[in-house]
């Protein structure tokens, strides 16, 4: 199995980063439209119509604002998604790890590397916003 591994920093305060990773609505504006809580055990869907995606997911662990896991299910990728979210010195530092790729889904791996990358341009732009 190989092991997705991001880290992103912002200047924004942890508090804002956190809500732009449990929100729905939020969430709605950089990843997918989606019914997310952030409750344990809550099972929600991503949606991305234009390409016919649903992500199911449940949540695993919500540690305000310190960590967030839930699971990521969509096509061939049945993996788990974990933020960790620290603050040092008025920066941010988001840790992002995917887990449970089969090897032999390169494809579906890379995909995830590029798609994780191109969603953290969009957030720092919501991050302004909010």
């Amino acid at each position: 199995m190989a092991d997705l591994s991001l880290d992103f920093e912002f200047k924004s305060p942890i508090n804002k980063v956190w809500e732009a990773l449990t929100n729905s609505e939020t969430l709605g504006k950089w990843v997918m439209e989606n019914n997310f809580k952030p409750i344990v055990g809550y099972k929600c869907q991503f949606q991305n119509k234009e390409i016919d995606l649903i992500v199911d997911s449940e949540v695993l662990v919500v540690d305000k604002p310190n960590k967030l896991s839930y699971t990521w299910v969509g096509g061939p990728v049945n993996t788990i998604v974990t933020w960790t979210l620290k603050e040092e010195n008025g920066t941010t530092y988001l840790h992002l790890e995917q887990t449970g790729f089969e090897n032999e889904n390169v494809q579906a791996f890379n995909g995830a590397k590029y798609g994780w990358a191109y969603k953290i341009e969009e957030l720092k732009k919501v991050l302004e916003e909010i």
